[in-house]
C-alpha cells in the first residue's frame, strides 16, 4: 500500500455543503453554500482527493446534483469520488462522464446484485463499494433500513467478482467525533483482501494516525469531514504528518 489518502467529504444538500448528524435528515449544519468552493479549498491545503456525497441522491435513488458534481469534477484538479443514490448502469455511465473519477455504489450493492456485478464487470476500479454498517450489519437507504446481511460477507463476495475498493462507515460513529471502529475497519480488509477507506468516526488527528498504522493490512485512506469543518483536524497538517 503506497499512501494513506485523507478524502475531505462534501456532503451535498439542495446545491449546498452541509453534515447530518448520523444520516438524519433534519440534524443538518450548512457549512457552505458552494460546494465548488470548498472543494478547491481542500485542494489548496493539499487534499488529494475528494469525497462527494448527493445527500439528495441518496434519498431519492438517484443522482440529484449533477450540476455541482459536474461543476467540482473540471473545477479542480485533483480526482473525484461520488456516492448518493446510483442504482442503474445509466446513472454511473452519466457521472463518469462529467469528470467522476470513482462511483460510489452503496444500496444497490445489496438490493440490486446483477447491476453491482455489471458495473464492476464494466468499469472495475472506477466503482467503489459503500458498506454502511450497524453493528456488523450492512444499512441501506440512507441508513434507514439495516439488511441481513454481514459487512465482511459482503465484502468477500463482491471482491471475488472484481470489487477493489470498500468504503466503510460504522454508522453509530459517524458525526458523532469518537474515532473510527478501527477493528471493523482492518477486519474488513483482511476479509476482503481488497483496499479499505474508512469513514465515520474520525475526530482528531490521532484517529488518522492509527489507521495509518494498518496501510500495510489494507486500509488505504480515510473520509474526514465534520472534523475538517469544525478545525478539530488541520487538513494540511495532516497530509504532511501522513506523508
Amino acid at each position: 500500500m503506497s499512501s494513506f489518502i485523507i478524502y475531505p467529504a462534501i456532503d451535498i444538500r439542495g446545491g449546498k455543503c452541509v453534515r447530518l448528524i448520523q444520516g438524519d435528515y433534519n440534524q443538518e449544519t450548512v457549512y457552505n453554500d458552494s460546494p465548488l468552493a470548498a472543494a478547491k479549498a481542500w485542494e489548496d491545503q493539499g487534499g488529494s482527493y475528494i469525497h462527494l456525497v448527493d445527500l439528495d441522491g441518496a434519498k431519492a435513488g438517484h443522482p440529484v446534483n449533477d450540476e455541482v458534481i459536474g461543476a467540482i469534477a473540471s473545477g479542480v484538479n485533483v480526482p473525484v469520488q461520488v456516492g448518493g443514490g446510483l442504482r442503474t448502469v445509466d446513472d454511473v455511465k452519466r457521472l463518469l462522464s462529467l469528470g467522476v473519477n470513482r462511483v460510489i455504489i452503496g444500496t444497490a450493492a445489496i438490493e440490486d446484485r446483477a447491476f453491482t456485478e455489471e458495473v464492476l464487470g464494466t468499469y472495475g476500479d472506477k466503482v467503489a463499494i459503500g458498506i454502511d454498517a450497524r453493528n456488523g450489519y450492512v444499512a441501506t437507504r440512507g441508513w434507514l433500513e439495516t439488511s441481513e446481511v454481514k459487512a465482511e460477507e459482503l465484502a468477500k463476495e463482491l471482491a471475488s467478482k472484481g470489487a477493489e475498493t470498500f468504503i466503510f462507515t460504522d454508522i453509530s460513529r459517524d458525526g458523532m467525533m469518537q474515532g473510527p471502529n478501527v477493528d471493523a475497519i482492518v477486519a474488513l480488509a483482511k476479509s476482503s483482501g481488497r483496499t479499505v477507506i474508512a469513514s465515520g468516526g474520525v475526530s482528531v488527528m490521532d484517529d488518522l494516525v492509527r489507521l495509518n498504522q494498518y496501510r500495510q493490512e489494507g486500509v488505504g485512506g480515510a473520509i474526514v469531514g465534520k472534523a475538517l469543518y469544525t478545525g478539530s483536524i488541520d487538513l494540511a497538517e495532516a497530509v504532511r504528518t501522513l506523508k
